[in-house]
């Protein structure tokens, strides 16, 4: 079919289906699917909540004319067959982050509001799944008209049940199937992701420490963010320790001091657009020589981490052609069994190994008494730019979007890294600024530009016919 007849059908498709379309986003925002461990039974490994989203997208896949699979639970799929078994693939997930606090709209709903749909998963990642699942159905329409032949491999559409929070889903996956001979998932930024980071987490503890000047030291939430916030509770006279523009001090009873570090939070993979709190205190610790030489000792080394987001401070300062540099940031701290506990958050290019990371480390650790422990390793995905694969998602970016963009890779995961050939693609535009009042994933008042989901559909409805004119075999 010649590209003005086929994008001429894609508009028309698009102007026919665009309200069945938000109908089927609106029906999987309704289900509260995040993870609940606590209520798993057998058929819902997750909890209610994924079970009850999966069913759904696999009644919407069904209900369009594909056959579908539940995968008990943990992971279910929607077939488009093709002259032959080699597959193309989709994944996006029906299980989402709790709603949390701050909404001023209902999470569990759609709300239209001046080109915006706002709920729960309208982004991340219900929205994108129905419209990237709508695209398959273009072609399915197509075919059943005796418009367009075959295709000639089988395009297998996989819902996800738990990628926010450990993707058991996919493990599972791996364990019953073959995988797809690429796949991409409509959960990430265009123009075309093809590649991710290396993942490192790790812990660095001090030698047990009974006899401290730092009473307590807590900081952050999670490993994989810089922290907003730090408190640290010292033998020391709050009176004689001034507060800074980032520190305030305060009295916590007789000859203690309280103090409160704000910095700003940021994600791991952008350390640079944070401030890390446990960081301010580590240095006003230093300057005010609130420690004794053993607390010294561990807070040199963990000032070293969190003062250098590239790694150089403890001697992993790496980079290469495809990713970029290394990032590195401490992202909790607590005091256990005497020990100070410093958890840490690398995502790293392929110029530096994980045994590297972690033999450096243990060689810092050793020096003051310590330990160091890697906790989480994850190597780095990457699916050469140049490939045809990529290109074939580039070229149909560009196509619709009139753009001369390019691939890019990010420090985040996402499905694509758990699969043999793999590529995130869309739908986000960071480049793009929403209205104030439309959230971003993950947090109260998530939303999404209609405009941007219709461009998304006609994206992926091209992509589909591009990845058919490759040699998959």
């Amino acid at each position: 079919m010649e590209h003005e007849e086929l994008t001429k059908k894609i508009d028309a498709y698009l102007e026919d289906n665009w309200e069945t379309m938000v109908d089927d986003i609106t029906t999987l925002v309704r289900i509260p699917s995040f993870e609940e461990l606590d209520k798993a039974a057998e058929g819902a490994p997750f909890g209610p909540g994924p079970k009850e989203a999966l069913t759904a997208a696999l009644k919407l896949a069904g209900d369009m004319g594909f056959a579908t699979h539940d995968a008990e639970g943990y992971i279910g799929f929607a077939d488009f067959p093709g002259e032959s078994d080699t597959q193309l693939g989709i994944i996006g997930h029906m299980d989402v982050v709790p709603a949390g606090p701050g909404w001023t709209f209902e999470p569990y709903a759609v709300t239209r509001k001046e080109g915006y749909l706002v709920g729960r998963g309208t982004l991340d990642d219900k929205g994108p799944s129905v419209v990237a699942l709508h695209a398959m159905k273009f072609w399915k329409d197509l075919q059943d008209a005796g418009e367009v032949p075959p295709f000639p491999y089988t395009i297998r559409f996989l819902f996800g049940a738990n990628e926010e929070s450990g993707m058991a889903d996919v493990a599972y996956y791996h364990k019953h199937y073959e995988d797809p001979a690429f796949l991409f998932t409509p959960d990430a930024e265009f123009p075309v992701c093809y590649g991710e980071k290396g993942g490192y987490d790790g812990t660095i503890a001090s030698k047990p420490i009974a006899d401290r000047v730092v009473l307590e030291f807590t900081g952050g939430a999670a490993t994989n963010a810089v922290p907003g916030i730090a408190e640290a509770v010292v033998k020391a006279d709050a009176a004689s320790l001034p507060n800074t523009d980032r520190i305030t001090v305060t009295a916590d009873g007789e000859g203690r001091a309280k103090l409160t570090a704000a910095g700003k939070g940021a994600h791991a993979s952008t350390p640079d657009e944070g401030v890390n709190a446990i960081g301010l205190i580590v240095d006003y610790l230093l300057e005010h020589d609130l420690c004794t030489a053993d607390e010294r000792a561990f807070f040199e080394l963990d000032q070293k981490l969190l003062n250098h987001t590239d790694g150089s401070g403890i001697g992993i300062k790496s980079s290469d052609e495809y990713f970029g540099p290394l990032t590195v940031i401490g992202g909790t701290i607590k005091i256990e069994d005497d020990r100070f506990v410093q958890t840490l958050d690398s995502r790293f290019p392929t110029s530096i190994t994980a045994d590297e990371i972690s033999e450096r480390l243990r060689q810092l650790t050793d020096e003051i008494g310590g330990t160091f422990e890697n906790t989480l390793l994850m190597v780095p995905f990457l699916v050469k730019p140049d490939s045809p694969v990529i290109q074939a998602l580039l070229n149909a970016y560009n196509e619709a979007t009139g753009e001369d963009a390019k691939p890019f890779t990010m420090g985040g995961g996402t499905y694509a890294r758990e699969f043999k050939s793999g590529a995130s693609f869309g739908p986000e535009k960071p480049w793009i600024k929403d209205p104030e009042w439309v959230g971003m994933m993950h947090g109260p008042d998530e939303g999404v530009s209609e405009d941007l989901l219709k461009q998304s559909f006609k994206i992926y409805a091209l992509t589909l016919d591009k990845l058919m004119q490759l040699d998959l075999q």
